[in-house]
């Protein structure tokens, strides 16, 4: 019993060896000597959500002092051009790969994992004495449209923003070539620009809107957030909704997205340990404090004093 016991741990010892020397060798390219909690690896952002991951690797980075990402934040469409052409194995992102794109991937020897960490709203906001704070989801829709006639100037942090990518599947415009439509550097300026134009609509990650920094927080206060109503929902055809938590986890505020983290490593290293972090109860818990709904509520904690 002992010698087959032996050699069974020798065999169980010898695949595992191959399976690693397998993974090195599939990630030959890749060159990083990155561990899960330790060591340098490229990380690359959603602009758009920012504020969010800043607290993320604020506290994953004070937990784990040996881990040094090196971290840069793009707009949707250049971290996808980054990941399907292999300049960028780990991002976090405002949508979904689809299925073209996973396949894609795949086929390279790059199968992406795929976690859902938190769900975001899509904001609009105006000055503070616009008198717009109310709007029908299918005004939305129309504002985007190329034969709208509103004259309305519209606020985005990028022209390839996951915003911009997410409001034309809403509403089924390919291209925004409107005279209206606006670019601008990031989220925090279109705060700064609505707040001191009475005629702007801007759109942005709700997460700016939480705990602005001191760099935008006097334009933050200049601001307020619309009202929206999605006149052919079945449960409140008649309610406008703001975005919060609340509005989040019962589905009513319309115009929400899911948070991804596409890891594209093919191993552990320390893109497997943030994205780990991101979807554990430490890292949800970032989520609920930033105003974003958590993909999974972390536990609270009560504590019961017998005495009064």
């Amino acid at each position: 019993m002992k010698l087959k016991k032996l050699s069974f741990l020798n065999c169980a010892l010898l695949i595992v060896i191959a399976l690693v020397s397998c993974n090195h060798n599939n990630n030959a390219s890749d060159n990083s000597n990155d561990q899960f909690t330790s060591g340098s690896y490229h990380f690359i952002f959603d602009s758009s959500l920012s504020p969010i991951l800043d607290q993320e690797l604020y506290v994953y980075k004070s937990i784990f002092p040996d881990a040094k990402p090196i971290v840069s934040y793009q707009p949707e469409n250049k971290i996808l051009d980054q990941i399907l052409n292999d300049k960028s194995r780990f991002a976090v992102m405002g949508s979904p790969l689809n299925a073209e794109e996973v396949k894609l991937l795949t086929n390279r020897s790059l199968p992406p994992k795929i976690g859902k960490i938190a769900i975001d709203a899509i904001t609009l906001i105006v000055a503070k004495n616009s008198p717009d704070s109310l709007m029908l989801l299918s005004e939305v829709k129309n504002l985007l449209n190329n034969n709208t006639k509103s004259n309305k100037s519209l606020v985005f942090d990028s022209p390839n923003s996951s915003i911009i990518n997410y409001l034309k599947k809403l509403s089924g415009v390919r291209q925004m070539e409107q005279k209206n439509v606006y670019a601008l550097k990031d989220s925090k300026e279109v705060i700064k620009y609505v707040a001191t134009h009475q005629n702007a609509i801007g759109f942005i990650s709700y997460s700016w809107l939480t705990e602005p920094d001191a760099d935008y927080a006097v334009a933050a206060q200049n601001i307020k957030v619309v009202g929206i109503k999605d006149e052919n929902s079945k449960d409140a055809p008649q309610i406008y909704f703001k975005p919060n938590q609340s509005t989040l986890a019962l589905k009513q505020y319309p115009l929400q997205r899911s948070v991804y983290v596409v890891d594209c490593t093919g191993r552990i290293g320390l893109g497997t340990g943030f994205a780990a972090f991101l979807q554990s109860e430490r890292g949800q818990k970032i989520v609920l404090r930033s105003g974003l709904l958590p993909d999974s509520m972390p536990r609270r904690e009560i504590n019961i004093k017998n005495d009064l």
